[in-house]
């Protein structure tokens, strides 16, 4: 709407006035009034006589502000109306993705580990257990609020904001995680396979990625499918386990010692002790939580963000400590067993080199047959839990890295996760089980901080301000323990290297090769870590929009004309 007061002697600050009331009462009228923005022109004429135009652009801007404004007040009248239900069926909408995260930490690599530290230490290393766990809850619950405040997961945020080289780099080497992490699983689901039915390895491998192909057709009725699938995967194992822990008996009041009271005595204590906590923390895992959140309904005010990341750290927080449970009793059962002073000489010999094979083996010449294949089906829901989880996980990655349409990433992204896995396995086969978990392990010890730092860049960067602030004191913390497990993985991958060189019975010419191409590559390692620590990334968080009254901006900009 123009307006325009044209006069021949009126001083122009009178008739801008008059040309304003005017304006406010057309307003009044039509019911607008500060709907749209005022902009004032004077513009001098000639001869003393002088015209001022009043524009108003009320017809796009009104419009849109009306639109906006109208779409907020629906999106607050909805998350009103969530916060109104009862506080129970609020977290049961936020239930699910903590179960399927911590299939990781229940793995077959977890397992062996487990079954190992129990028979080497007994009761000794479980508050490795409980400490990790803790640490495994600060790093997911960031995960977990990276993606509620974005809106994004963690390889869309790295694919936004990393150079090209750096997250193609990035895209590697998760890929290559995830396989690893895949591995274990197809090796724990063949094992248990030949133990409950008598199916051969090769066999137990490819009824593997048939049932993992099949169970991931699941995720097209939605991500709670895919969930509910993890609830049922934990409930088998904790049920098999703690029926094994029953007829093991062992005395809870060592067993609570062990959980809060730290110890490290014996030989390879400390290898153990940090063998087991770096089987906690898994690359792939920190991707799938940021991906799971999103599907929920997330809220745009800082109460129900605020109140959607309480529901998920309680959820999260319950399925780490139903897990750390499970896990307790892994390690409680050849605890148990192994030190008795009673056993037979076969059974010591078996205790001495545990692996996921001779554990039934040993369940069976202690409790019977039955207890050995109540491990033979926990392993199994072991085993095919952990590559669907990976698989699963593989898809996000590949999504948020390449930008994809889903559609095609269900397709193509099992497939570069489980087929070099079921290749890996079928020529390892069931006598270097140990062998390919080991390096497995390596691998993922590896990769980790390329995940991990990320993660913490994203999550305490300057952008994660106001309602949406991570709290100092656990951001500082996680970076200080992801520091200290990320400096034992090099010191322990480069010591083992050394300890191999020298041990070797290679030749001299040999080695000096492989010397030359492995520490040239570890100090391209070390300078890609300080280059993720120091860039600065700078995620856009979307804050909530405030309505701004039109008579408060109208106002601005008559104090500007003024001032003008």
């Amino acid at each position: 709407m123009v307006v325009a007061a044209h006069h021949s002697g009126a001083p122009p600050a009178a008739a801008m006035e008059e040309a304003g009331r005017k304006v406010e009462r057309e307003e009044q009228q039509r019911g607008t009034r500060g709907s749209g923005r005022v902009a004032a022109v004077v513009a001098a004429g000639g001869g003393g006589g002088g015209e001022i135009e009043i524009e108003m652009e009320a017809a796009a801007a009104g419009g849109a502000a009306e639109a906006s404004s109208s779409g907020q007040r629906h999106d607050d009248a909805e998350e009103g109306g969530l916060r109104q239900r009862p506080t129970w069926k609020r977290f049961l909408a936020h239930a699910g993705p903590g179960f399927l995260i911590s299939l990781a930490y229940l793995d077959p690599s977890n397992v062996q580990t487990d079954l190992q530290a129990g028979s080497s230490h007994k009761y000794e290393l479980l508050w490795v257990l409980f400490f990790g766990f803790i640490f495994v809850l600060i790093i997911q619950s960031l995960a977990a609020k990276l993606g509620i405040i974005t809106g994004r997961h963690l390889a869309e945020l790295c694919m936004r904001e990393y150079p090209k080289h750096v997250k193609y780099g990035l895209w590697l080497l998760m890929e290559a995680g995830v396989i690893a992490a895949t591995v274990p699983g197809v090796l724990g689901t063949a094992l248990a396979y030949n133990k409950l039915l008598h199916i051969p390895f090769w066999g137990g491998v490819l009824i593997c990625g048939a049932s993992t192909l099949l169970i991931l057709t699941l995720q097209c009725y939605g991500a709670r499918k895919m969930e509910l699938i993890g609830v049922i995967f934990i409930s088998i194992m904790a049920a098999c386990f703690f029926v094994d822990l029953s007829n093991v008996n062992p005395p809870m009041g060592e067993v609570i010692q062990g959980l809060f009271i730290p110890r490290l005595r014996g030989a390879y204590a400390t290898s153990d002790a940090i063998a087991v906590f770096s089987s906690l923390i898994v690359p792939h895992n920190l991707f799938l939580h940021s991906s799971l959140v999103l599907s929920r309904k997330l809220p745009s005010s800082p109460k129900g963000v605020k109140d959607t990341s309480t529901f998920f750290l309680i959820e999260n927080a319950f399925a780490l400590f139903l897990v750390l449970l499970v896990n307790v009793a892994i390690v409680s059962i050849t605890g148990t067993i192994c030190a008795d002073n009673q056993l037979v000489d076969d059974i010591i010999s078996t205790c001495s080199g545990l692996t996921l094979n001779s554990t039934s083996v040993l369940l069976k010449n202690v409790f019977g047959k039955s207890s050995s294949k109540i491990y033979g089906l926990a392993l199994l829901a072991s085993g095919q839990s952990c590559v669907v989880a990976t698989s699963y996980s593989g898809q996000y990655i590949m999504q948020g890295f390449s930008g994809m349409r889903k559609c095609i990433i269900y397709i193509i992204a099992p497939c570069f996760t489980i087929i070099p896995s079921l290749i890996i396995c079928s020529i390892g086969g069931a006598p270097h089980v140990r062998q390919l978990i080991n390096i497995s392990a390596i691998i993922l010890a590896f990769v980790l901080p390329f995940a991990l730092v990320p993660l913490l860049k994203f999550s305490s960067c300057c952008a994660m301000i106001g309602p949406y602030k991570n709290t100092t004191g656990v951001v500082q913390v996680a970076w200080i323990l992801s520091t200290v497990i990320m400096g034992i993985n090099i010191y322990f991958f480069c010591t083992s290297f050394l300890s191999w060189l020298v041990h070797s019975e290679l030749p001299r010419i040999l080695n000096a090769i492989i010397s030359t191409l492995v520490f040239p590559f570890m100090a391209a390692y070390i300078a890609a870590l300080i280059y993720l620590v120091f860039k600065k990334v700078s995620v856009s968080v979307p804050l909530p929009s405030t309505s701004v009254s039109s008579e408060t901006e109208v106002e601005e900009v008559r104090r500007q004309d003024d001032q003008g």
